[in-house]
Formats: C-alpha cells, structure tokens, sequence
C-alpha cells in the first residue's frame, strides 16, 4: 500500500534484499537488463538501511519504506528514477521529466553516460529522502 507523507513515498511491506528483484533482474533482453541489474545495485549500496520491494511492477529502493529510487525496463531503454527527483541538485542535466515530484534518466545500450554523476543523483536522492524522515 502507497502512502504520501512529507512528499515520500511509503511502502511499509519494503523488506531487505528480495530474491523477486534479483529474478527480474536477469530477464530478457540481456543489454537492457544488465543495466537495470547495474543500476539497481548503486541504489542497494546506499546503505545498511536501503529495503526493496517491487512497485508496479519494478524494483524499487527504499530507506525502511520510503521510496527513494527504482529502475524499469521498456523496450528499447532503461529509466533511473527518483522519487524526489524535482528536489535534486542536477548539474549535469541528467534527469528528464515534468511530474511535481518524480524525475528519471533514460539509458540505452550503446549510449555513453556519465556514470559518475548519476551515481552522485542517486546518492543524493538517498541522503535527500534520509533528510526528510
């Protein structure tokens, strides 16, 4: 069950590690995949505190249940969002989208990225939702 508290995200039933995630992340296509199971692994590494579950259908990060970052596969690219994403310090100008809250990077295989500073965007959206707990 999705709660709104303090522009969070809340998942009480966001548990430590779950075999389900790791399931969907070795499914097909390999190159899209992989860079969700990259991705995803970043979120996990956090900290001792980072929980998961899946959310419409993707996994997603969490610190206890709030819901900080996810990843999801379509078929030709893979999004990196945040859950806070408007309220990011973004000076590479990574992130894409409208929503009042919720922004994402778009990956595609074969595109360069800069890893660096999407690893600082998701650092940055664990500190910010650890901030507003």
């Amino acid at each position: 069950m999705l709660e709104i508290h303090k522009e969070l995200f809340l998942f009480p039933d966001a548990a430590h590690h779950l075999p389900e995630i790791d399931e969907w992340l070795s499914g097909d296509p390999p190159e899209l995949f992989s860079i969700a199971r990259h991705w995803f692994s970043v979120f996990r590494q956090c900290g001792a505190d980072v929980n998961e579950l899946l959310h419409d259908g993707c996994p997603t990060a969490c610190i206890g249940g709030a819901a900080f970052g996810y990843v999801n596969v379509f078929k030709k690219h893979v999004n990196v969002g945040f859950f806070t994403g408007a309220f990011l310090q973004d000076p590479s100008a990574l992130l894409i989208g409208e929503a009042r809250r919720m922004r994402h990077v778009k990956l595609k295989p074969g595109d360069s990225i800069d890893s660096k500073a999407l690893g600082e965007i998701i650092r940055s959206a664990y500190l910010d939702v650890k901030s507003r707990l």
